[in-house]
């Protein structure tokens, strides 16, 4: 096959180095008639699909099967694009430089819906049918991971295999069928039938919907005999033995996150009630420390990295994490190997292990009280008070940090602007903490950054029902904290209030959105989650072309209406999250997984972990 010719154009664009493939634990394999080709597709540039762990994973993870090759491909960048549509060059894979559309497979991570139109661009770019029905015997197959997977609905007319849940085993257990279907003789039809059965497995072509007068969905029912009512969601039962990469692919250029990550456990047992991560991805698994401490060794050797992040939805609920902590920094502070962690709840941060962190270099310290006030909180069952947030800061400012950051939600239920109010009255009272501590024990310099992104109404969430706030509302709350929030030690961050708008239509959508998307970029609209590339009005224009009210999409839901992903099953119950949705209204809060199960219904199906 030959190779997409390139080397003139990577000398007119910025970051050549981001084309160039060969970095350091790439994979390269001889390619035959025999070998199935799989790109791992990320929808968006180098610098962010490098840092997701989820790709690196899995690249890692085909690579290992025989006859199975595994390559790479990301959104390029606006100046590569124009020459490679100029010069009519195919967007391929950095491996190998073939050409995508002679590939098997597609592999799309949904991480975000904003994104959703770069995976339309670049099939584009790549010269494959952007509809599934449209795709020849002899053109790739798409699949699609990731958290926006639960809910593909707005994408689904473009996909041909969604895979619901935790990928290490399925995609190995797809590939080995796609692998006997071409021996035999491959028909895709087919293929899709004898992978339909495989949980975690979702064939959307295989279902349709109908739809009522108004607008909402009256049913979701399957059309092909192989396919069940309901499509059951995967998990890794065993997160101690499951596959993990020893090598990960070393950038030639800067990256979001130029460390080793090491995943620490999955899931959640919080409960938070606007999380789609905190549900979607239960139950709690854990790895050992021995575990970790053998995959750290070997991935600092293998990269040359001088940090390690501890990789989860909240590192401090880690059940070792002092002993983990304490082991890395004795076995690596030698070679000045620094520790962070992402992920901190306040309630039970530990400052035993701030302090040995600190012993090799201070990283970031971020805290999501979420809301301002402790009503609000109690709403959304975030389980932590002012006072846990204060001694928490106090104990940083203490033990030398000046640099905090405050992460908080606007638009949640039941919120006023009195709850509003009080993100600023946190925000000073963080301030005061710090004047508060002797100035000789405190670093010079603080800086409190506040960021207020919007609430967005998630799939599997007790709030998939609530209605989002209209974009005024947003802009008049944005605008009051942007005045009360005047000091100079506090920075102030908001949301793009379009942007979020249209990602809660996408997030809570149904397949009449695809022909919204397919005209979105037919007129342009791409790389939507960065501000200076995103068009609104080029989005309405869209929406008013397929006659389709976004409004519809952001309102509120009743218990009995049927939802787009009402055929996905997560193993959490309807009933579970109409309880908890009954419960934030009253203000009540549900105790941690830990402590009380909360008969959310995981247990029922979904064996492993604490649960």
């Amino acid at each position: 096959m030959q190779k997409v010719e390139i080397d003139e154009l990577l000398f007119k664009v910025e970051k050549p180095g981001q084309y160039l493939g060969n970095e350091i634990n790439s994979s390269h394999k001889t390619v035959n008639e025999n070998t199935i080709r799989y790109c791992a597709c990320f929808p968006d540039v180098y610098e962010i699909g490098m840092s997701h762990l989820g790709t690196q994973i899995l690249y890692n993870l085909i690579n290992t099967v025989e006859d199975v090759y595994c390559e790479r491909v990301f959104a390029p960048a606006n100046d590569l694009e124009k020459l490679m549509r100029e010069k009519q060059v195919p967007l391929f894979a950095l491996e190998s430089r073939n050409a995508l559309r002679y590939f098997d497979f597609l592999g799309f991570t949904l991480q975000y819906e904003l994104s959703y139109t770069n995976i339309l661009n670049m099939l584009n770019l790549a010269r494959v049918p952007i509809y599934s029905k449209d795709r020849s015997e002899s053109e790739p197959l798409v699949i699609v991971g990731g958290p926006c997977a639960y809910n593909c609905e707005p994408i689904a007319d473009f996909v041909d295999i969604v895979i619901l849940g935790e990928a290490e085993e399925v995609i190995i257990e797809v590939l080995e069928i796609y692998k006997q279907q071409k021996q035999i003789g491959y028909n895709k039809k087919k293929f899709l039938e004898k992978i339909v059965s495989l949980q975690g497995v979702y064939i959307p072509s295989f279902y349709e919907v109908d739809y009522l007068s108004d607008g909402r969905i009256n049913k979701v029912y399957p059309v092909n005999t192989h396919t069940p009512k309901s499509v059951k969601k995967r998990i890794i039962n065993d997160l101690e033995n499951v596959f993990y990469p020893e090598k990960l692919i070393v950038p030639f250029v800067n990256i979001v996150h130029n460390r080793v990550m090491l995943e620490i456990f999955r899931g959640c047992s919080r409960g938070c009630r606007f999380c789609q991560a905190g549900m979607i991805y239960r139950p709690v698994r854990e790895k050992s420390v021995n575990k970790l401490c053998e995959l750290a060794g070997e991935l600092l050797e293998s990269t040359g990295y001088e940090e390690i992040s501890l990789s989860s939805l909240s590192a401090s609920d880690y059940t070792s994490l002092q002993e983990l902590v304490s082991k890395l920094i004795e076995t690596h502070e030698k070679d000045r190997v620094g520790i962070s962690l992402p992920s901190l709840r306040l309630d039970n941060l530990t400052f035993e292990i701030i302090k040995e962190i600190q012993k090799v270099r201070k990283t970031s310290l971020t805290f999501a009280p979420e809301a301002g006030s402790q009503r609000l909180r109690d709403v959304v069952n975030k389980g932590l008070t002012e006072e846990d947030l204060l001694n928490a800061v106090r104990n940083a400012f203490e033990l030398g940090w000046s640099t905090v950051k405050l992460y908080f939600m606007i638009g949640l239920p039941t919120e006023d602007m009195k709850d509003i109010e009080e993100i600023k009255n946190l925000g000073f009272k963080v301030v005061e903490e710090y004047n508060k501590v002797d100035k000789e024990k405190r670093s010079k310099g603080l800086r409190v950054t506040v960021s207020a992104s919007t609430f967005i109404p998630k799939p599997f969430t007790p709030f998939q029902w609530e209605a989002q706030d209209d974009m005024s509302k947003t802009i008049e709350k944005q605008q009051f904290m942007k005045e009360i929030i005047n000091h100079r030690n506090i920075t102030f961050n908001y949301h793009d209030v379009k942007a979020s708008f249209l990602e809660g239509v996408f997030a809570r959508g149904d397949r009449r959105l695809s022909k919204v998307i397919e005209v979105a970029v037919r007129n342009g609209c791409k790389f939507d989650g960065w501000r200076d590339h995103f068009d609104f009005e080029k989005w309405m224009d869209a929406f008013n072309e397929c006659e389709i009210d976004p409004l519809f999409y952001a309102r509120q839901r009743c218990y009995d209406e049927k939802l787009p992903w009402d055929h996905i099953d997560v193993g959490i119950t309807k009933k579970f999250l109409i309880s908890e949705n009954e419960k934030s209204k009253k203000e009540e809060i549900t105790p941690d997984c830990r402590e009380l199960c909360s008969a959310c219904g995981i247990n029922v199906d979904y064996k492993g972990g604490d649960c």
